[in-house]
Parts: structure tokens; C-alpha cells; sequence
């Protein structure tokens, strides 16, 4: 099926899973009302996220909306299960989890299995797109039975799409080239400081025709706070990194132009880009995502950055024009939302029956 039409700018919702400090469940309700208030409807989750709270809160907070009014993506991979007697949760960056443990299946009925959790804790009866998450480990898995048993969830019009989410792009390329993938979500490895998906993952999924949704556009959160000791892929920044990130916020300044906005228009020079999704854990943080989303930029910064060597020569850029094409090529490719979803009433039995 085609990727359904995803607004440009998403909302990554591990944040509302209380990750790296808790938030209250109003404060998770308001940064989802907040991302339907700036048009940030794309909605990504997953049950690796505080062992299933993202999902819960994300549920409450879409009650009563009406369901062809946002897009909404899960992922698969990770099974949770109730703990055992005397177990503690792992909460692997998330606090206050619930008493859940993660396991990974990518048997058949475990992927039906897993959607099938996801389902009941977001509220709906179904989701539009569905990740197999993290999987550069578990790559035999995948090609013998999580992929394919995905793809036949697919094909029983249970999700619209399917693919992976990373933070490995070598590895997504591969299984972009040996599989039939609807979109991935690459995280961090498309941003102002990392190049690396341009030159495995992005040239595979224009080749394929399949879709970019970019995550980490902060690379964790030096882009969007360069200070010594900020994080780089959930560690300390290395300081060359820092100094370069510091560098381009000089430079951005120049332009006045926060360093946050030019992180997040970057990715979309590439034309296999069609979303961002960017975490927030308030109100305010989602809507200042959207603000920086809407930043007017000169053209005339990406080529600063470009002559003052802190971005490489032959990278493409995200210059007005290019973005407005890339944009208008996305809409032009992407299928109409429906008014309802068609599948969404049988989806859940459909789970049922092929899984359990």
C-alpha cells in the first residue's frame, strides 16, 4: 500500500514515556493537544518507549479525535510481557516505568502479538504504519520471519505501510534493498553533523521509491543546546563536535537564525525526505518545534556554512527552492487521506485471528 500523506513536521512521543525525567499524564496531554494546535500530526510511538506508558498516555490523549485526523505509527520487535515475581522493570532511560519487561520476538505471532498490545494501549483499531525497531542485531530474525510477517499484515490491509526504524543506516539500506519497505525512520543519522545517510541509505530509498521519515534532528541534543557537556547520541559530545556545533550556531546567529530551525530544515534537502518527527515533553517544547519548523531561512546561511568548511561541498542543501520542490513532489506522490479508516474496524479481529 502507499505510505499515507504525512504532514511535514511529526510529533516523537518517547518523551511522554517520562524519558530521562517524569512528566505528569497532563503534561503528556497538553504536548499532544499542542502538536494537533501547530498541525504536527504525524504521531510515532512504540512500546520500547517507557515499556508501553508512551502508548497508554498517547491513547488518552487522542480519545475522542476523530481518527482521519492524524497519522499514527507503532513499532514491533519488542513484545512486552507482565514481570515475575521478584523482577525489576529495566527502564533503559525511562523512569517510573510500568511492571513490564521487553522481550524480542520476531516469531509471526509475536509481531501480531505485539500490534496487537500496541493496539489496546493506544485505544484504536488501528495504525497506519508499523516499525520493526532497532533490529541491526536481530538481521536473521528479520529476513526470516519478522519482515515477512509483517509484509502479510500488510497485505490483509491490517497497517497501510511498513518499515523499519534505526539509528543504523547502513543496515536500513540494506534491507531497503532486499525488501519491499514503505518508509523507514532514520534517527540521527541525517543531520547538520552527520552525513552517514547520504551516502548508504538515502541514494538506496530514492532508488526504491520508498520514504524518509528522519528523526534525532538534534543528534539527542547538542543541535539544539551546544554547551559543554551536552549529549551526542545519548553520550558526552566529543569536543570536536561541540566546537563545530558552536560554530554553526555562530554562524546561524549571524543570519539570525536559531541553530534548533536550521537543524530541523536540513534534512529535508534531500527528496526522499517527506517527514520530521522531533520529541517534545510540553506544551511549550511542541510548539516551539513548530515555530522553529516555520523559521524563515536565508538561503544565503546554507552557503556560509558551506564556505566556512563546517558543511561539506557536495552535500545537497535545503535552499527555499529545493525544499518547496521536494515538498510538492512528496504531496504529489502521497494517496489522499481517507475520511475514515476503511480497514480500522475489522483490524483488530484481522490481528486476532492471523496471531493469536
Amino acid at each position: 500500500m502507499p505510505v499515507p500523506a504525512l504532514p511535514r513536521l511529526g510529533l516523537g512521543c518517547a518523551p511522554l514515556a517520562n524519558l530521562y525525567r517524569a512528566i505528569t499524564d497532563e503534561e503528556a496531554e497538553a504536548t499532544v493537544a499542542a502538536a494537533f494546535d501547530t498541525g504536527a500530526t504525524y504521531l510515532d510511538t512504540a512500546p520500547h518507549y517507557g515499556l508501553g506508558r508512551s502508548e497508554e498516555r498517547l491513547g488518552r490523549a487522542l480519545a475522542g479525535r476523530d481518527r482521519a485526523s492524524y497519522v499514527l505509527s507503532t513499532k514491533v520487535g519488542r513484545r512486552l510481557r507482565d514481570l515475575d515475581p521478584g523482577e525489576s522493570p529495566d527502564g533503559q532511560g525511562f523512569t517510573d516505568t510500568p511492571a513490564r519487561a521487553r522481550v524480542w520476538d520476531f516469531s509471526a505471532g509475536g509481531i501480531r502479538a505485539t500490534l496487537e498490545g500496541s493496539l489496546r494501549r493506544l485505544g484504536v483499531d488501528a495504525v497506519d504504519i508499523v516499525y520493526l525497531h532497532d533490529v541491526e542485531d536481530h538481521l536473521r530474525e528479520v529476513y526470516a520471519s519478522g519482515f515477512p510477517a509483517l509484509a502479510e499484515l500488510r497485505d490483509q490491509g491490517v497497517v497501510k505501510a511498513i518499515g523499519f526504524g534505526m539509528n543504523i543506516s547502513g543496515a536500513m539500506a540494506k534491507l531497503v534493498a532486499d525488501l519491499d519497505v514503505d518508509v523507514v525512520l532514520c534517527a540521527g543519522r541525517w543531520t547538520l553533523l552527520e552525513r552517514t545517510a547520504l551516502d548508504d541509505l538515502l541514494p538506496e530509498c530514492e532508488r526504491r521509491g520508498t520514504k524518509v521519515v528522519v528523526g534525532g534532528v538534534y543528534n539527542s541534543g547538542l543541535l539544539a543546546d551546544p554547551r559543554p557537556g551536552a549529549p551526542y547520541d545519548y553520550a558526552a559530545a566529543p569536543e570536536d563536535l561541540l566546537r563545530r556545533a558552536l560554530d554553526m550556531a555562530r554562524v546561524c546567529a549571524e543570519f539570525g537564525v536559531p541553530l534548533r530551525a536550521a537543524a530541523l530544515r536540513f534534512p529535508f534537502a534531500h527528496p526522499a525526505v517527506v517527514s520530521a518527527v522531533v520529541g517534545a515533553a510540553s506544551a511549550d517544547e511542541t510548539r516551539d518545534n513548530a515555530a522553529m519548523f516555520g523559521y524563515d531561512i536565508p538561503d544565503d546561511l546554507w552557503h556560509a556554512l558551506v564556505d566556512r568548511g563546517l558543511l561539506d561541498e557536495d552535500l545537497p542543501l535545503p535552499l527555499a527552492a529545493t525544499v518547496a520542490r521536494n515538498a510538492a513532489a512528496n504531496a504529489a506522490a502521497a494517496p489522499a487521506r481517507p475520511a475514515a479508516n476503511a480497514a480500522a474496524g475489522r483490524t483488530t479481529d484481522a490481528v486476532r485471528r492471523t496471531g493469536e
